[in-house]
């Protein structure tokens, strides 16, 4: 016999617009009535969350020409989730008990559109994989930029979501020395041994990024994934070898800065310096290359590697809907590595 729905379940909603970070109290744990699906929708029971330090984005107001909803106090909060189909429509290739991702976490039941919603790869060994990040570092790699075997490459923000996947991926795929920075001389230690890293540089630390920089890559830079932009992006170029390519996936120093509304990055470069190193800058999506054919590479490449401990998905778990207000505040201040998700 099927299990009765609940009539109610909970939800994470924006209380309050955050005066600088954001803290647990501008945001709710609130109780609401149980989604009903309509016509083409499928009702999903959420398992997992991620929590996204892109989350201060959607909270500032997003810019404009992203893809990212602007998120007003009442709302609830969006990203991504691995959720079980409850009920799911004819003629969609869903049905009950089926695991797949889709984009309204944040809460425990959510009614998401069948076409949105895309089931688990069953190569995969842990859904949480399924939420990783390391899709981006592995298109930004080889789609963005074209890593070449033997390539320097830096990863900003290594602890990050993206860069505590990017730095083994780039090992992988044939990189010769790999660099990460971070916030604090604690995850400077695991970058290098945990996560793949030659070396790390310390944003906080008493000498100059470019100078630390110069010491871990002292040939130079060929290639940059930069999740953060600023003075991070600033001491790569000044490092950088003649011909490097560098791939902006993100621009966390701006969306992430107390002093700044969270909806740009401003940084200023030597463009001399662009110039004589012939320094090729590209803005990049993941989400522009994600054909059916790139998402199967990743997903048989990241089974393949998650199977033989080449690689592994760095993450914190977090128990319970009602932590995820102090998860995200914790997430946009750095206070974890890798992958953040709520369970529940």
């Amino acid at each position: 016999m099927p299990t009765a729905l609940p009539t109610t379940h909970r939800e994470v909603r924006l209380a309050a617009v955050p005066h600088g970070l954001p803290r647990p109290e501008d945001f709710a744990v609130v109780e609401a009535l149980l989604p009903l699906p309509g016509p083409g929708e499928v009702l999903v029971r959420n398992r997992l969350f991620h929590v996204a330090g892109t989350l201060r984005m959607l909270i500032a107001g997003a810019t404009e020409g992203t893809p990212f909803p602007v998120l007003r106090p009442g709302d609830t909060l969006v990203g991504a989730a691995v959720g079980e189909v409850v009920t799911a429509p004819g003629g969609t290739g869903l049905q009950s008990g089926d695991l797949v991702t889709h984009w309204s976490g944040w809460r425990e039941y959510a009614v998401v559109p069948a076409a949105e919603c895309t089931p688990l790869d069953a190569d995969l060994p842990d859904p949480v994989a399924s939420l990783s990040m390391g899709w981006t570092a592995y298109a930004a790699l080889t789609r963005g930029v074209e890593l070449r075997p033997g390539d320097t490459v830096f990863v900003s923000s290594g602890a990050g979501a993206i860069g505590s996947m990017a730095g083994r991926i780039a090992r992988l795929l044939g990189a010769g020395r790999v660099i990460g920075s971070t916030g604090s001389p604690a995850k400077a230690e695991r970058l290098v041994a945990e996560l793949g890293y030659d070396a790390a540089v310390v944003r906080s630390a008493q000498a100059p990024l470019a100078e630390q920089l110069a010491l871990a890559a002292p040939d130079g830079i060929d290639v940059l994934l930069d999740s953060v932009g600023g003075d991070q992006l600033q001491a790569a170029v000044r490092v950088a070898r003649p011909g490097a390519r560098y791939v902006l996936v993100g621009a966390l120093s701006g969306q992430l800065d107390p002093a700044r509304p969270g909806t740009g990055s401003p940084v200023e470069l030597d463009s001399f310096q662009l110039i004589l190193k012939r320094i090729t800058l590209r803005g990049f999506s993941a989400d522009d290359v994600a054909t059916t054919t790139a998402r199967a590479e990743w997903t048989a490449r990241l089974a393949g590697w998650l199977r033989s401990g080449e690689i592994a998905v760095p993450h914190v778990r977090i128990d319970g809907i009602e932590r995820a207000p102090q998860a995200a505040c914790e997430v946009v201040r750095g206070g974890h590595l890798g992958l953040v998700v709520v369970e529940l």
